[in-house]
C-alpha cells in the first residue's frame, strides 16, 4: 500500500490566534476570561498612542507611548502590524511574537480587522476569531454602561461598528456574544480544536509520531 505523503509543517511551533470585534462587543472580557482558564496562551500587549482609561496600567492593557515614539518604532520595522483606529495608533511587536512562537508558545492577539489583514499576510496559518454583539442596540447599551467614553466617542464607535462587522467573513470563526459563558465556552473550543490539527500536532509531538509510525 502506498505510503501517505507528509504534509508541509509550519515554520513556527506555536499557534497564533487573532480575536477581533467592534468596540463594546465584549472582546476584552472574553480574552481575559480565556487567559485565566488557559495559562499556556501568551497575550501580545500592543503599543498605542491613546490615553490610558481609568484603571489601565502601562504594560498590562497596552504599552502607552507618544505619537513620535510610535512613528520611530514603525520606521524601524518593529511592528508586525499597525493601524490608525478612532484617531489613535495601535501596533503589535513583531519580534516578541516571533520569539514566542519559535519557542513553541501559543500567542493571542486582540486586534482590529485592519491589523488582522496585515498579520495574515505574514502568518497565513493564523486562526481568526470575530466576536459579534447580538444587536447594535445591545452594543450601544454596553458602551454606555462601560462609562469610559464620552457621548461623542460612543456615537463614533457605533457608526464605525457596521463597517467593522462587515469584515467578519474574513475570519475562520464567528462567535455571537449574547450569553458570556456560552461565548467563552465557544472560544475555548476553537483554541483547543486548532491546537489539535495534524500539522501542529506533528510538530509538537514529532518523536511520538515517528515512534508509532505516523508520517511527519
Amino acid at each position: 500500500m502506498p505510503s501517505t505523503p507528509s504534509l508541509p509543517l509550519p515554520k513556527h511551533h506555536g499557534r497564533l490566534f487573532m480575536v477581533t470585534a467592534p468596540s463594546g462587543a465584549g472582546k476584552s472580557s472574553l480574552v481575559s476570561a480565556l487567559l485565566n482558564h488557559d495559562h499556556s496562551l501568551m497575550l501580545s500587549i500592543s503599543h498605542t498612542t491613546r490615553d490610558p482609561r481609568p484603571g489601565e496600567q502601562n504594560g498590562r492593557e497596552y504599552h502607552f507611548i507618544s505619537v513620535a515614539e510610535f512613528e520611530e518604532r514603525k520606521e524601524k520595522g518593529e511592528f508586525l502590524e499597525c493601524a490608525l483606529v478612532h484617531g489613535n495608533y495601535y501596533g503589535t511587536s513583531r519580534v516578541w511574537i516571533e520569539q514566542q512562537m519559535a519557542a513553541g508558545r501559543d500567542v493571542l492577539l486582540e486586534i482590529d480587522w485592519q491589523g488582522a489583514r496585515q498579520v495574515r499576510s505574514k502568518f497565513p496559518d493564523t486562526v481568526g476569531i470575530f466576536i459579534l454583539p447580538p444587536s447594535i442596540e445591545a452594543l450601544s447599551a454596553r458602551l454606555h454602561k462601560r462609562g469610559t467614553d464620552s457621548e461623542a466617542t460612543i456615537t463614533r464607535r457605533l457608526l464605525g461598528a457596521g463597517a467593522e462587522i462587515a469584515h467578519a467573513p474574513e475570519f475562520e470563526y464567528v462567535i455571537i456574544n449574547d450569553d458570556f459563558e456560552t461565548a467563552l465556552s465557544q472560544l475555548q473550543a476553537i483554541v483547543t480544536a486548532s491546537r489539535l490539527s495534524y500539522r501542529h500536532q506533528a510538530v509538537r509531538h514529532r518523536d511520538q509520531f515517528i515512534a508509532i509510525g505516523v508520517p511527519v
